[in-house]
């Protein structure tokens, strides 16, 4: 079974109530992953989540601790809570970079994913600012330099670009997408599904690792109900997994 870390997908909101001439604040935490977490369990995979407050002091930072896992998911968290480490953030010291660590590890067997999503390649106001980080190298897509968002209230199709790849049937009758980040495939990558015109599903061999982007979210709202609810939800979220750690399906 794949040993499997996600970071991010989680959040706090902070609202400030304002009644007439009286306010008070309210906060309160939540997580987009519980979906995908849990689809994954039904296909016999444990996925391990680490919340985004915790990246900046919790994420391994060596290719050497990052060998605990298989497989390791990116997603709706930007470079900032990789790269400002408390050392480097509070103290002004020296700290491991972790998506240098991240690139080391993947070319030496590991499995990288990136989900799409408000603060995923780009993202909003290109705050993600994956595109200058380390691990824009070894990605199976190039990311743009503005704001990459791509928002389809209507729903956007999903489409099967290459049948002759292993994930590929489990793309097949896939519900609309509401949204994805719009990127580009890199020469050598293969582009499994589209939605829309732009990539949603591509992968990379890289070195003795595999690479992989998902350009919508795991969950809402690009990533919609119906499509959650879809019975090849689950099977495609193991196979991705599986494909990622070199395991038969």
């Amino acid at each position: 079974m794949p040993r499997v870390l996600l970071a991010g997908e989680s959040w706090t909101i902070h609202e400030i109530h304002q009644k007439g001439f009286d306010t008070f604040t309210s906060t309160s935490f939540d997580t987009g992953a519980d979906a995908f977490i849990a689809a994954a369990a039904t296909q016999g995979i444990e996925v391990e989540q680490m919340y985004g407050h915790d990246v900046p002091a919790k994420f391994p930072r060596t290719a050497e601790a990052l060998s605990a896992y298989d497989v390791v998911i990116i997603s709706d968290i930007g470079a900032n809570s990789f790269l400002l480490t408390p050392e480097t953030w509070k103290r002004g010291e020296r700290s491991d970079n972790s998506l240098r660590a991240l690139v080391e590890w993947t070319e030496q067997g590991g499995g990288l994913m990136m989900a799409g999503g408000y603060l995923s390649f780009q993202g909003i106001n290109a705050a993600a600012n994956f595109a200058r980080s380390p691990i824009a190298e070894v990605l199976p897509v190039g990311m743009l330099l503005c704001d990459d968002r791509v928002e389809a209230p209507e729903g956007a199709p999903v489409a099967v670009a290459d049948a002759g790849h292993p994930l590929a049937p489990l793309l097949s009758g896939a519900p609309e997408l509401l949204g994805y980040n719009e990127v580009s495939a890199r020469e050598d990558a293969r582009v499994v599904a589209t939605v829309g015109d732009h990539p949603l599903l591509a992968t990379r061999e890289v070195g003795s690792g595999r690479t992989l982007a998902w350009t919508s979210d795991i969950g809402p709202h690009w990533c919609p109900q119906p499509f959650l609810d879809w019975d090849g939800f689950a099977p495609l979220v193991g196979g991705m997994l599986r494909w990622l750690a070199d395991e038969a399906a």
